[in-house]
């Protein structure tokens, strides 16, 4: 009788059966196989970015010999020590038929119906994660959701106290009217809008979270770069992201830059959009500066000092009282981010609803954002404007009864209003500081003379300075103006 090693004693048929047991362990983790791994991001029906290098990456055992085949190329590296590889695609033409990107490492990866275009990354709050299906015309919108050249991958919420290099995901979506009704509505029609003018494929990354505040999608470069920020971010990045029970508060800094951001890199982009500002209300001029941030840390992440980053102006809405300032410093703020280069917004004033912080017309949302990519990245010389007017300067006229009102010409065409009724919601003051309506006199197609008998001598003007303003100020493409004061610091 055969005893084990605590002296009990061991039957024939057991000890056979753990003999049997011990060896079929012992050859499974000798014949295991490696595998080859890929990020989530990289998939089947994805858009990779034309006419860039784009990098493909994955994990495998340490020295394996890894090939990318693609486009008739192929590539060859070798896995790094920490089990991560990666190689560059050398820059396409745009191509809107599929094609087989197959990866052989350990193992063997086939991703089907690759195309190559445009790709976008959709980011913000819940204005930017609103669907179709909650948006205007829902069901004739995902009735005509049959556009194969669009696709669609969402990430899921994650906030993370670590920068993460995969998150898990549905991977990428092909356009029809099956799937349309889950897609960002805003990213949606900006994709097609722009697909139906530059005829390539699009590809829409949507990273968003309805409620979220900026701060958690700002890189750690991002607080860095802007000295306003030093004090209370950027000397204290050890401290985030802040936990909140036994996980990660998913409104502290650096928390969803972690979890739904940094998984992305390297996938090659276009451009980014935005739709953002509600969770930051009454900051301010600070929203300006994490607008900085922002915009200059997703440069820095993606080695692109030049990314386009296109963002949405919020719509009015009664936010608290009627009077309520909140809104209007947020508005300055995104207008003063104009100033950062290779950005643009889309002013919404005349496409909201004013009970509805989600207000419904997403489609003009993303045409408007659109209007800039097309106009600044794409070389098109479109019969109507991109931006509507654009507040300039001002000038004291007529014994200083009254102030002159210019507008960028570049993005104004001439001035007039949307419902033929004289312009509205114009305000000057003088010295006292004590706001005045005014009226508004359009004059050289693109000034307005501003004027009030309540003040002989003014100092500063302000237009649509309310939270619930719809002033009627368009060029002559329609486009509304933006909101602005030149007293607001």
């Amino acid at each position: 009788m055969t005893r084990g090693l605590d002296g009990v004693a061991i039957a024939p048929m057991t000890k056979r059966f753990l003999f049997h047991s011990i060896l079929v362990v012992i050859l499974s983790a000798f014949f295991v196989q490696a595998e080859t791994k890929l990020p989530s991001i990289l998939g089947s029906h994805m858009v990779l970015q034309q006419g860039e290098k784009c990098p493909i990456w994955g994990w495998d055992d340490p020295d394996e010999d890894v090939t990318v085949e693609f486009a008739g190329r192929i590539y060859g590296t070798n896995v790094g020590p920490d089990g991560r590889w990666e190689v560059h695609l050398e820059p396409m033409k745009a191509n809107a038929k599929g094609q087989t990107l197959t990866i052989r490492g350990s193992s063997v990866i086939e991703l089907k119906d690759v195309l190559v275009g445009e790709v976008w990354l959709c980011s913000g709050q819940s204005n930017m994660e609103w669907t179709v299906s909650r948006s205007a015309n829902p069901k004739e919108e995902i009735a005509n959701g049959n556009h194969p050249l669009i696709r669609h991958i969402k990430i899921p919420h994650r906030p993370s106290a670590k920068p993460e290099n995969n998150v898990p995901s549905q991977g990428w979506q092909v356009c029809s009217p099956k799937v349309v009704a889950n897609f960002t509505a805003v990213g949606y029609y900006f994709a097609r809008h722009l697909q139906g003018e530059i005829k390539v494929p699009i590809g829409l990354i949507g990273s968003n979270w309805g409620g979220t505040r900026i701060e958690p999608w700002i890189p750690p470069v991002g607080f860095k770069i802007v000295p306003a920020l030093k004090a209370n971010f950027a000397d204290k990045l050890d401290q985030f992201p802040a936990k909140r029970g036994k996980g990660v508060n998913h409104q502290s800094p650096l928390a969803l830059y972690n979890g739904m951001i940094h998984p992305l890199l390297p996938y090659t982009i276009k451009g980014a959009l935005w739709y953002q500002g509600e969770s930051n209300n009454g900051e301010g001029m600070l929203y300006h500066e994490k607008m900085k941030a922002l915009i200059g840390g997703w440069r820095s992440v993606w080695n692109k000092p030049n990314l386009p980053f296109y963002y949405v102006q919020l719509a009015p809405f009664r936010y608290g009282k009627d009077d309520d300032p909140r809104l209007p410093g947020i508005w300055q703020a995104q207008l003063e981010t104009l100033k950062v280069p290779h950005t643009g917004m889309a002013v919404t004033t005349d496409i909201t609803n004013v009970r509805d912080i989600h207000p419904k017309n997403k489609q003009d949302v993303g045409k408007r954002l659109a209007l800039w990519a097309l106009t600044k990245d794409y070389g098109k010389k479109l019969k109507h404007q991109y931006s509507g007017p654009i507040f300039s300067k001002i000038d004291h006229t007529e014994g200083k009864d009254s102030l002159t009102v210019h507008f960028h010409k570049d993005t104004t065409g001439g001035l007039t209003t949307n419902d033929k009724k004289p312009v509205s919601h114009f305000e000057i003051s003088g010295k006292d500081g004590k706001w005045h309506p005014a009226k508004a006199t359009i004059v050289y197609g693109n000034h307005l003379i501003v004027k009030s008998d309540a003040v002989k001598n003014p100092v500063h003007v302000r237009f649509g300075w309310h939270q619930m303003a719809e002033p009627n100020l368009v060029n002559k493409a329609g486009l509304p103006a933006s909101p602005f004061s030149t007293s607001f610091k």
